[in-house]
């Protein structure tokens, strides 16, 4: 069990701000996702705690002590690469237990903790296979071992799961989730897949050019995005541009109050939160194509202007392509200069009031 202190941390290169006065505290047992696109800084931010990468400027503590001049090996860290950086003319076995070599430990010991450390990630009948008779699934597995084996107090992953096909993804991170549960390990997760952050992560950062644009929990950063970008690259989302004026947006299709000060304004909703009715009006959207999900539907509306929007419906929903509807919003977040300066959320159902007034 371990807390990270990430204080003011930057990373230059050339003249370029890979990170730019990065901060972030880690608590124990805490996993948190460093969720962002190529280039936001996540993996080198991962690189840095590690001892992979020497910071410009800026502390990285860990448990209150200075590692940021230490080297990797005398860390108390622990890194899967995306890469999983196997020896592949090693067994399994061997692969795991070369780091515990290094520290000079006794057979016994070894023998011990590399069968303990494979029976931890499902691989205990596979030691004396070569890594290349092994899936990719099974790889991720021995990669993860590899670093559990040395006990660290704080467990890095980037992009362990990039390479794998979508169900093997699913499955794997909620191994490693469970796995990191029980130990009770401090970990840091790097991901650029909203899905795997919102799965995963007791706290999600996100990160865009080397800086932090809001750190919280998955349910927070879904519901309550800080920023445009948050907004956008969390889960799907509509974005219309409009204007306020004396507290009413201004656009035809979307006349809703806005209690902020005139000017322009981003008016953004997600598709469940996009209602749309039949109408027979000649400035109407139109449903341009439907995609059936067997849970849901999907609808691209065109508005008048050429903005399309996406609608979630019921699987049942009559809906179809070159219907004339009008959309309106049942909550929706407003923006300006990027920032959230208003957010409404959908009326409360009369069972979710009586039992918020219990």
């Amino acid at each position: 069990m371990a807390r990270l202190a990430i204080e003011g941390v930057s990373k230059l290169f050339g003249t370029s701000y890979a990170v730019r006065d990065f901060s972030l505290e880690v608590g124990d047992g805490e996993l948190v996702c460093l969720l962002g696109p190529s280039g936001s800084g996540k993996s080198t931010l991962l690189r840095m705690i590690g001892g992979f990468e020497r910071p410009s400027g800026g502390t990285i503590r860990i448990d209150a002590k200075d590692v940021t001049s230490l080297p990797p090996e005398r860390r108390p860290t622990g890194m899967v690469f995306q890469s999983h950086a196997l020896w592949t003319h090693m067994d399994v076995f061997n692969n795991i237990a070369f780091g515990l070599k290094l520290r000079r430990l006794p057979k016994s010991a070894i023998h011990e903790r590399v069968e303990s450390a494979l029976a931890l990630v499902g691989l205990a009948d596979y030691g004396r296979r070569m890594t290349t008779q092994l899936s990719g699934g099974q790889q991720q597995r021995l990669a993860l071992a590899r670093s559990l084996v040395l006990e660290p107090k704080i467990l890095l992953l980037d992009e362990p799961f990039a390479s794998l096909d979508q169900h093997l993804r699913e499955r794997l991170r909620e191994e490693v989730r469970d796995i990191q549960q029980r130990l009770g390990i401090t970990t840091l997760f790097v991901t650029h897949g909203q899905d795997e952050a919102l799965a995963l992560a007791d706290r999600i950062v996100v990160m865009r050019d080397g800086r932090t644009e809001q750190i919280a929990p998955p349910s927070t950063i879904y519901r309550q995005p800080q920023t445009a970008f948050v907004a956008g690259f969390i889960g799907s989302m509509n974005f219309v541009q409009s204007h306020t004026r004396n507290g009413v947006c201004g656009h035809p299709l979307f006349p809703l109050a806005i209690p902020i000060e005139d000017g322009p304004v981003t008016l953004a909703g997600r598709p469940e939160a996009l209602v749309i009715r039949p109408s027979d009006r000649a400035d109407a959207a139109t449903a341009h194509r439907i995609v059936d999900f067997g849970t849901h539907k999907m609808v691209d509306i065109d508005l008048v202007d050429g903005t399309r929007l996406k609608a979630m419906v019921a699987p049942d929903d009559r809906i179809r392509a070159g219907m004339k509807v009008e959309p309106s919003f049942a909550s929706f977040f407003a923006f300006r200069d990027s920032a959230l300066v208003h957010q409404s959320m959908p009326a409360k159902s009369d069972a979710e009031a009586e039992l918020l007034s219990v």
